[in-house]
């Protein structure tokens, strides 16, 4: 079964800029398409951004061109580089995969606020 392990998040003041990191094992990870989602409290959990193994990608509108998610397919790891980080990406975050889309992680918080 696939285990998703997040790790990145942290307090950041407008502007800046943190880089999410998601560990995935159980799976063959190269062989399926990958997502960050995010959610706070009181609201669903909603799509940030997705990458297809082969490295296409697709962005939330709210964070295009601000966030860039990307993989390594040798060491199972997916990534969410995050810039110009505003009040309004203060959230979990989490990652997911095609393979069990009901399986995840326990997220990590990003905080953003000055």
């Amino acid at each position: 079964q696939v285990q998703l392990v997040e790790s990145g998040g942290g307090l950041v003041q407008p502007g800046g800029s943190l880089r999410l990191s998601c560990a995935v094992s159980g799976i063959i990870f190269s062989q399926y398409p990958m997502a960050w989602y995010r959610q706070v409290p009181g609201k669903e959990r909603e799509l940030v951004a997705a990458i297809t193994p082969r490295g296409s990608t697709k962005y939330d509108d709210s964070v295009k061109g601000r966030f860039t998610i990307s993989r390594d397919n040798v060491k199972s790891l997916l990534f969410l580089q995050m810039n110009s980080l505003g009040p309004e990406d203060t959230a979990v975050y989490y990652c997911n995969s095609a393979a069990d889309f009901s399986a995840w992680g326990q997220g990590t918080q990003v905080t953003v606020s000055s």
